[in-house]
């Protein structure tokens, strides 16, 4: 195995441009021989604030857990069985904030490359949002590889 990425991990969202992070990403196991890992951060009501219990009310026994079998349901279909194997992929779903919740996950699995997908919003949008991507950036230990665009076009690109 070649030095360098010897575990990638891929936020998602499961939108168009966190598919195409998957693609890009899938790429560079190949080349690199890397595991994948593959998160969602489900952002957790009750970490936001100090009184968020006020905030956001009563929560039914066993909504996080069905937010967290489902989100798992979409993550276990990401992957076609086939891949499964060659990219050694590990999934897994947490709570918290998103972007900490992934430069956590990337330390504490000692990953080599965050790769993720970013909406590109600007302006207003940017600025009322923010970006998860940007604080990964910032807050990584490891470097973070950004892509905008979807897997179609990656698909094409990779073809050429």
């Amino acid at each position: 195995m070649t030095r360098g990425f010897a575990r990638i991990l891929v936020p998602t969202d499961f939108s168009p441009p966190s598919d195409a992070a998957l693609a890009t990403a899938k790429a560079l196991a190949a080349q690199f021989g890397a595991a994948i890992h593959v998160i969602h951060v489900l952002h957790d009501p009750y970490a936001t604030a100090a009184y968020a219990s006020d905030v956001y009310g009563y929560l039914p026994p066993g909504l996080k857990e069905s937010w967290h079998r489902e989100a798992q349901r979409h993550l276990d279909a990401l992957l076609a069985p086939a891949d499964q194997g060659p990219f050694r992929v590990t999934s897994d779903v947490v709570f918290g904030s998103p972007a900490k919740g992934i430069v956590d996950y990337a330390r504490d699995h000692a990953i080599n490359l965050i790769v993720m997908g970013t909406h590109g919003r600007g302006g207003v949008a940017h600025l009322l949002l923010g970006s998860v991507a940007e604080r990964v950036v910032r807050t990584a230990e490891c470097p973070v590889l950004t892509v905008r665009g979807t897997s179609a076009a990656l698909a094409t690109l990779s073809a050429a």
